[in-house]
């Protein structure tokens, strides 16, 4: 049967040669198109297949966020600081989750009194823009230079004769400053409260060297040199020197007393002692209240802020038992030992 075409319906035949240029531009178009998807395709499943490494944030290291030298990573939760100036003399409370004026003056231990006047009031809502400004008529800031003493240590050598001893290093009193609200009446002073206190000076520990070698006969004439020497090299490595030790420290008033006595009994030696006595005159010079007042660091062993020592005892503001206490588990927590805490403090002056 035959088939029948209409008349004006083209066939391949028919094509011009024009024609079939636009056709072959048609089908290279499509066909660039087709291999643009595939090797776009290619590229993302293959990024997805194996995806890089994404770079995490780095944070400060532990050693450095502990220390009361970088009082804003010391904190336990979110650090927060709040600065107060009282009568023109400028302290920074630091703390965590401060609402308003008053928990600022709370964590700072810092008391009003009738006729005070404080802006913004106690019930502003705080940042760290804001500053208090606290204005006592009538009262001064004074500052005023006590001594701290310094201690003894004594440290065993085995360069010098049993019963003999040394000073290795005279002993100096250190300074601590205290800055303080004196309300006067006249000469006579009302009140007086200290605003911040530093240890402007460090006392130096008077080191006297106790000798522990046995004194030795004379020597007698021998024809064996290598009998005597052999004995003789014996005798020094079984008595090895001392000199590494930090020694002994005798207590010097009431904290140290206790402090010693409780170390004793609870476990503690006569070096962890030493190292108490060091770390504790460099830091707040036996001051309960000691104040830094640029980081806010309080009490004896300048906790960051001072309310961390609550946990161990709620009189922790004024009382230096329950501030010994924090500052041993402190430093055997962070450092494994008291003496541990003493050495990085050699080596970098904070702990």
């Amino acid at each position: 049967m035959a088939t029948h075409h209409k008349a004006d319906q083209p066939t391949l035949r028919s094509l011009t040669k024009r024609q079939w240029i636009r056709i072959a531009s048609v089908c290279a178009a499509v066909g660039l198109v087709v291999a643009g998807g595939a090797a776009t395709r290619s590229i993302y499943s293959h990024a997805s297949g194996t995806p890089t490494a994404q770079p995490t944030a780095y944070s400060i290291s532990d050693e450095h966020a502990a220390s009361r030298g970088n009082a804003r990573d010391a904190l336990d939760g979110e650090p927060t600081y709040v600065n107060v100036t009282i009568n023109g003399k400028t302290r920074t409370v630091l703390g965590t989750n401060f609402t308003d004026v008053k928990s600022v003056l709370d964590a700072g231990d810092i008391t009003l009194e009738s006729g005070d006047t404080v802006e913004p009031s106690l019930k502003t809502k705080v940042d760290e823009s804001t500053t208090i400004t606290i204005n006592r008529a009538g009262a001064k800031m004074e500052t005023e230079e006590s001594k701290i003493p310094f201690n003894t240590v004594k440290k065993e050598t085995s360069s010098l004769p049993k019963g003999t001893e040394k000073v290795e290093t005279e002993g100096q009193e250190g300074i601590l400053e205290r800055t303080n609200l004196v309300e006067r009446s006249g000469d006579k002073i009302i009140s007086s409260n200290t605003f911040a206190s530093w240890v402007k000076k460090a006392p130096v520990e008077k080191v006297i060297l106790v000798g522990t070698a046995d004194s030795q006969p004379a020597a007698q004439p021998t024809t064996d040199n290598s009998s005597s020497n052999s004995s003789s090299d014996s005798a020094s490595e079984s008595k090895p020197a001392s000199n590494n030790s930090i020694g002994t420290t005798a207590p010097v008033g009431e904290m140290q007393q206790w402090a010693h006595d409780y170390l004793l009994a609870n476990g503690g030696t006569e070096a962890d002692f030493t190292a108490t006595v060091f770390i504790i005159s460099h830091e707040s010079g036996w001051s309960v209240t000691a104040t830094n007042p640029s980081s806010g660091a309080y009490g004896l062993a300048q906790a960051l802020p001072g309310s961390k020592m609550a946990s161990h005892g709620a009189d922790w503001a004024t009382n230096y038992q329950t501030q010994l206490k924090w500052f041993w588990d402190y430093c055997k927590g962070r450092y494994g030992s008291i003496q541990g805490a003493y050495a990085f403090w050699q080596a970098n002056h904070w702990y």
